[in-house]
């Protein structure tokens, strides 16, 4: 339904953290040009010294994709020790790769610049002041009906705990994934930055820090465009889909939920969908690209899905297997329920419809 809450896995990075590392920066708390160990004395060991907190956002800090789950490990501490021993696999502002240490990171950064841990922080000073009411790391037990499960794992299925499994060994709040969230939270947050940072009278950010988070800070000529924590023009850039012009800003989720803001149509694109349950096998890239292939015309009922067998038309008052919100020219679409969990979406209207190349390089690129 419209109310459901989501593991928002990766979204974390953008809903979360880099927002309140944005708040630090607007506030003066730190600088995008601090060096990491500034933050995190030890970091610097192993030639990790020329880091700083712009590479971590920008994905281009030269630091490997996740850590290691082996030897066991457990607690925030031992995540942040772990980080500080590893080995830059690039120099730092030579390549773009996709890392969840980095954003581990950040999120200590927020606890030691703000004197908050990175939950405590967002909710204060960005979803208490949007009405984010169902936005946060940990969800109460007085909500569990409404968490969508994810996978299964040792026998039994997550729900109302964190599906990455980092995440979970760092008791469920972290920089890079963690955070619940629903499709009419994620609209209020989306509005906030087309609205250049605020909503309804409440200012969360200068409009000069939403346009700063929003720009390319990758360097020119590397071919990946990343904001500030947001996605631009990169591999990972399927929410955009065929029919944006590159200049919107957006991201995915693990989980199967993405967002896709385009500042030049003012329109907005959330997916919110349970793609892990029950096995980790569902597929939303598709969807995603598709979804982002529609005609701005202030109607979707020329959208389709063909979920293998049968096809579902998405529009106002239609009740699907998705939680799809759209926003278009000043109308906000919402069609409730739930992704079916092996469902792999193709458009009616090739046009509209990823290349196997694209699908192949994302996956690669996912796994790397």
């Amino acid at each position: 339904t419209a109310d459901t809450i989501f593991d928002g896995a990766s979204l974390t990075k953008v809903i979360a953290t880099t927002p309140a590392i944005m708040l630090l920066v607007e506030r003066g708390k730190l600088r995008l040009g601090d060096k990491v160990n500034r933050w995190i004395p030890g970091f610097e060991a192993h030639g990790k010294g020329a880091v700083t907190v712009l590479h971590l956002l920008t994905h281009t800090s030269g630091l490997r994709p996740g850590l290691s789950a082996m030897p066991a490990w457990r607690g925030v501490a031992k995540a942040i020790d772990l980080a500080k021993a590893e080995r830059l696999t690039t120099q730092p502002n030579t390549k773009f790769r996709y890392s969840d240490i980095n954003f581990i990171l950040l999120g200590e950064i927020v606890r030691l610049a703000s004197g908050q841990r990175l939950d405590e922080f967002a909710t204060a000073e960005i979803y208490r002041p949007l009405g984010m009411n169902d936005t946060n790391f940990l969800p109460p037990l007085t909500k569990r009906s409404r968490v969508a499960p994810t996978e299964r794992v040792d026998g039994n299925i997550l729900h109302g705990i964190v599906h990455d499994p980092t995440s979970r060994r760092m008791g469920g709040v972290a920089g890079h994934a963690g955070l619940f969230t629903t499709a009419a939270d994620l609209s209020r947050f989306a509005h906030m930055m087309l609205n250049g940072g605020k909503l309804k009278g409440r200012r969360i950010f200068k409009s000069e820090t939403v346009q700063l988070m929003t720009s390319v800070h990758t360097p020119k000529g590397m071919k990946a465009k990343r904001g500030l924590g947001w996605d631009i023009d990169s591999p990972y850039s399927s929410p955009r889909g065929n029919h944006f012009k590159i200049g919107g800003y957006g991201h995915t989720g693990w989980t199967g939920g993405s967002l896709w803001i385009d500042p030049a149509t003012r329109t907005i694109v959330i997916l919110m969908t349970s793609r892990t349950h029950p096995d980790g096998n569902g597929n939303v890239i598709d969807i995603n690209l598709v979804g982002c292939g529609l005609d701005y015309d202030n109607s979707v009922e020329t959208f389709t899905l063909d979920a293998k067998s049968s096809v579902a038309t998405i529009g106002i008052g239609n009740h699907w297997l998705l939680d799809w919100g759209l926003w278009i020219g000043g109308d906000w679409v919402l069609a409730s329920g739930a992704l079916s969990q092996s469902s792999e979406a193709t458009s009616t209207d090739t046009s509209g419809t990823a290349s196997a190349a694209d699908s192949a390089q994302y996956k690669k690129d996912a796994e790397a």
